[in-house]
C-alpha cells in the first residue's frame, strides 16, 4: 500500500487530538478536524494558533510556514467530512461504545482503501476492528502527550490487520519525525503497559500511608531521574483515565499489580481527577492549572517539636564505591570523617578513590584545588572500627548481607559512644533486624544513599518501629547539611524507590519472555514515551542482573504477590553468569572494562 496520506482526518479534538492535528498540519498534511462539540473545535484552532505563534517566536517556524499550517487545518462537526481522507485517526473518549459507533459510522463514509486508526491506549484494537466492514484496514496509532513534543508512536496490529496498512502508517510516523515502535494488541501496549502498573503501585503505596505524596514523587524523580513523580503524573494524565487503562489491563492479565488501587476509584467518583479538575492527589490553583497549591496534606517538614542530636564527626564503614562516595559527601560538607575498612591498606585505597574523584571535579571546574585539599584533610583512614569511638554518626556501607551487617552493628554497639546514631545504607534488608543486633535499637536508622553518592541527591530515611524521634530528626538535619533530599519511609522491603522500580523492570522482562516486543523496542518506548533516562534493559545491565534478582526475591518474599515473582529469564541469565556490564554480558553484549 503506497499512499502518501495527503489528507488525514482527526476525530476528537481534545488535548491529544489537537496535538496530533498540529503535528500533521506542520508536516504538510491537509487535516480535517472533527468534533461534535463546536467549543472543542474552537479550542483546537486557538491552541494551534497559539502553539505555532510560539514556534515563530522561537524561530522554529517562519510566518509563512505558520500561515500555511493554519490554512491546512479545517474543523467540522460531522463525520461525513472525513469522506476524502486517506487516513482517519480517532481519539474520542476511551469507551468501546463510543469508539465502535465512530468506526461503524466511518465505514459508511470513507473510501474502501481508507485506513482507520484508533488512538486507544487501553482498549482492544481487535475488538474495535471487528466492528468494521474492513477490519484489515483498522489498526492502532498511539501517540503520546504532548503529541508535538513526544517522539514515540506505537503502531498496533491486530490479528486482522493487513501488513501493508501497518507499513504505510509506520512510514507516515517516520515522515512526521516520530519513532514508530511495532507492537501487538494488548492493553497498555508497551509504554503504558509498563508505566501504568508502576503508577498503580505508587497510588497503592500512598493509600497505605507508607509515605507522603511529596516523598513518593521526590524519591522517583531524584532516585531514578524521572521527569515527574508518579502521583503528579497521575494527576496530569487524569486519574479517571488511569483507572480505565488499569481496568482494561487487569481484565486481560488478572495480575493483581494491575487491579486499580481503590484510591483511584474513590478520587474518580468524587470528581477529583487531577489537574483538569483542579484537584487529584494534589491541589491546583484552578482546573487545568499546573500550579500546585498547599492544602491540608502539605507537610510541614521534619518531626514537629523534635530537635536532632549534634553531629560533628562521622564514621563511614566500608571500602567500596558506595562507602567512598558517602565519605566524600560528608567531608565536602565540612564533617570530620573516619573511613574504616577491614585493613589499613583497604582504607587507604578507599581514600585514594576519593582523591581521584575530587581531582576529576577540579578538572571539570566544579571544585577548587584548595577545597579538594581541605576535603581530603578531613578524611582519616582506619583499619579498624575502633576508630569510631568518638563519632556522632556511624554509617555502614558494607556487603548487602544480613549476617555481615549484624556482626558489624554488634561491633559498633561496643565501640561507639552512648548517643551516637548508627545508620545502615541497606537497600533491601530489614533495618530492624540490624538494629536488634545492638543494645540500643532506638539509635539505629536507615540512610539509603544512591549510587554514585556524590551526584545523587536522594536519601531514603528509614525508621523502624524502635527508632527514636530525635534520631530520625538528626538524620534529616544531616541530609540537608550535606545537600541531599531526605524522604521518609517505613522499614519494609524496597523502601520507596526499589519497591516501585523493580516490579516495573520485572514486567519488562516478562514482555520479552512472551515475545511481545524486543529489548530495543521496549527500551525505546520507555525513553521516548515515558521520558525515562534509560530503558529498562539498559538499566538492568547497569545495576547488575544478580543485584536485580536479589531485590526481586526480597520483594516477592515480603509481599507474597505472584506478580512480583522474578521473571524466569532473569533467573536463567543470572544462573548462566550473565550479570550485565560487569561481566560483559547481560541482556546485551558489552565490552569488558
Amino acid at each position: 500500500m503506497d499512499t502518501p496520506f495527503t489528507t488525514i482526518a482527526v476525530v476528537g479534538l481534545g488535548t491529544m487530538g489537537t496535538g496530533i492535528a498540529e503535528v500533521l498540519a506542520r508536516a504538510g498534511r491537509e487535516v480535517i478536524g472533527i468534533d461534535i462539540d463546536p467549543a472543542a473545535a474552537r479550542r483546537a484552532v486557538a491552541s494551534l494558533e497559539a502553539s505555532t505563534a510560539r514556534a515563530v517566536r522561537r524561530e522554529r517556524l517562519t510566518e509563512r510556514e505558520r500561515d500555511d499550517a493554519l490554512g491546512r487545518f479545517r474543523t467540522f462537526s460531522d463525520l461525513s467530512a472525513a469522506a476524502d481522507a486517506e487516513l482517519v485517526i480517532e481519539v474520542v473518549p476511551e469507551s468501546y461504545e463510543i469508539k465502535q459507533q465512530v468506526i461503524r459510522e466511518l465505514d459508511a463514509v470513507v473510501a474502501p482503501g481508507t485506513i482507520l486508526a484508533t488512538g486507544t491506549n487501553a482498549l482492544s484494537v481487535t475488538r474495535l476492528a471487528a466492528e468494521s466492514q474492513r477490519p484489515e484496514r483498522v489498526l492502532g496509532l498511539h501517540f503520546f502527550n504532548p503529541a508535538p513534543a513526544m517522539k514515540l508512536v506505537e503502531v498496533v496490529s491486530s490479528v486482522l490487520t493487513a501488513p501493508p496498512a501497518v507499513e504505510a502508517v509506520t512510514r507516515l510516523a517516520r515522515e512526521l519525525g516520530k519513532e514508530p515502535v511495532a507492537v501487538g494488541d494488548r492493553p497498555g501496549f508497551v509504554a503504558d503497559g509498563l508505566l501504568f502498573g508502576y503508577l498503580n503501585q505508587a497510588a497503592a503505596m500512598y493509600e497505605a500511608n507508607y509515605a507522603s505524596r511529596e516523598d513518593i514523587d521526590a524519591a522517583m524523580r531524584l532516585g531514578c531521574g524521572l521527569p515527574m513523580g508518579p502521583l503528579a503524573l497521575l494527576d496530569l494524565i487524569g486519574i479517571d483515565t488511569a483507572r480505565t487503562v488499569l481496568e482494561a489491563m487487569y481484565a486481560a492479565s488478572h495480575d493483581r499489580l494491575h487491579a486499580p488501587a481503590p484510591v483511584l476509584g474513590q478520587l474518580s467518583e468524587a470528581g477529583l481527577t487531577g489537574r483538569k479538575a483542579g484537584r487529584g492527589f494534589y491541589s491546583y490553583a484552578a482546573p487545568g492549572s499546573q500550579d500546585v497549591v498547599p492544602d491540608a496534606l502539605t507537610p510541614g517538614g521534619g518531626t514537629p517539636g523534635v530537635t536532632g542530636r549534634t553531629v560533628t564527626g562521622v564514621g563511614v564503614a566500608g571500602s567500596g564505591t558506595m562507602a567512598s562516595g558517602i565519605a566524600e559527601v560528608f567531608a565536602k560538607a565540612g564533617y570530620a570523617v573516619v573511613l574504616a575498612a577491614r585493613t589499613p591498606e583497604k582504607a587507604d585505597a578507599a581514600k585514594g578513590r576519593i582523591a581521584r574523584s575530587l581531582d576529576r571535579s577540579v578538572t571539570k571546574g566544579r571544585l577548587t584545588s584548595e577545597a579538594r585539599d581541605e576535603t581530603l584533610a578531613r578524611i582519616t583512614p582506619a583499619g579498624s572500627l575502633d576508630a569510631f569511638a568518638d563519632v556522632d554518626l556511624a554509617v555502614e556501607a558494607v556487603a548487602e548481607d544480613l549476617l555481615v551487617k549484624q556482626q558489624l552493628f554488634a561491633t559498633l554497639d561496643k565501640v561507639c559512644k552512648p548517643g551516637a546514631v548508627l545508620a545502615t545504607t541497606t537497600s533491601s534488608l530489614p533495618v530492624v533486624s540490624v538494629a536488634r543486633a545492638t543494645s540500643r535499637p532506638q539509635d539505629v536508622v536507615g540512610m539509603h544513599f544512591f549510587n554514585p553518592a556524590p551526584a545523587m541527591k536522594l536519601v531514603e530515611v528509614v525508621r523502624t518501629v524502635l527508632t527514636a524521634d530525635d534520631v530520625h530528626a538528626t538524620v534529616r538535619e544531616v541530609c540537608v547539611k550535606v545537600r541531599k533530599h531526605p524522604v521518609d519511609c517505613g522499614d519494609r522491603a524496597g523502601f520507596i524507590v526499589n519497591a516501585l522500580l523493580f516490579p516495573y523492570l520485572n514486567n519488562a522482562i516478562k514482555m520479552v519472555e512472551e515475545h511481545y516486543a524486543t529489548l530495543d523496542d521496549i527500551d525505546a518506548a520507555m525513553k521516548l514515551g515515558g521520558g525515562y533516562p534509560m530503558g529498562p534493559f539498559e538499566l538492568l545491565d547497569v545495576v547488575g542482573l544478580d543485584v536485580s534478582l536479589a531485590i526481586e526475591k526480597v520483594l516477592h518474599q515480603e509481599f507474597r504477590d505472584p506478580g512480583l515473582a522474578p521473571a524466569p529469564l532473569l533467573e536463567h541469565l543470572v544462573a548462566a553468569g550473565c550479570l550485565g556490564r560487569k561481566t560483559g554480558r547481560g541482556f546485551r553484549e558489552h565490552a569488558r572494562r
